[in-house]
């Protein structure tokens, strides 16, 4: 693409955007030309990708990393706050109709 000085005071940002998407940029300033290219290689798309930490379920996963226990504590405290304390063991059975069964 070849544009005059004027049009490339006007729109500016969109050719240096074009120039470092790949694009030929050449600018016309008094009769002469100038290109306008990006400093180095053009940055790959994965290169801008963040890394992730992966569980390694081989060497023992999740146990080994003590996340197992801190999600347990986690899911926990969610239970309660959701729906109070778990029932205990020792609370009197309930029937079908959910009504206490008393022993005899």
């Amino acid at each position: 693409m070849e544009v005059p000085i004027t049009q490339f005071r006007r729109d500016i940002f969109s050719l240096v955007n074009q120039a470092l998407e790949g694009e030929e940029v050449w600018v016309t300033h008094k009769g002469r030309r100038l290109k306008i290219v990006p400093e180095g290689k053009p940055p790959n798309r994965l290169s801008r990708i963040t890394p992730m930490d992966v569980i390694n379920y081989a060497a023992g996963g999740l146990e080994n990393t003590g996340l197992l226990e801190e999600m347990t504590r986690e899911w926990e405290a969610d239970w309660e706050r959701d729906f109070g304390p778990p029932p205990s063991a020792s609370a009197a059975p309930k029937s079908a109709s959910g009504r206490t069964r008393r022993k005899r």
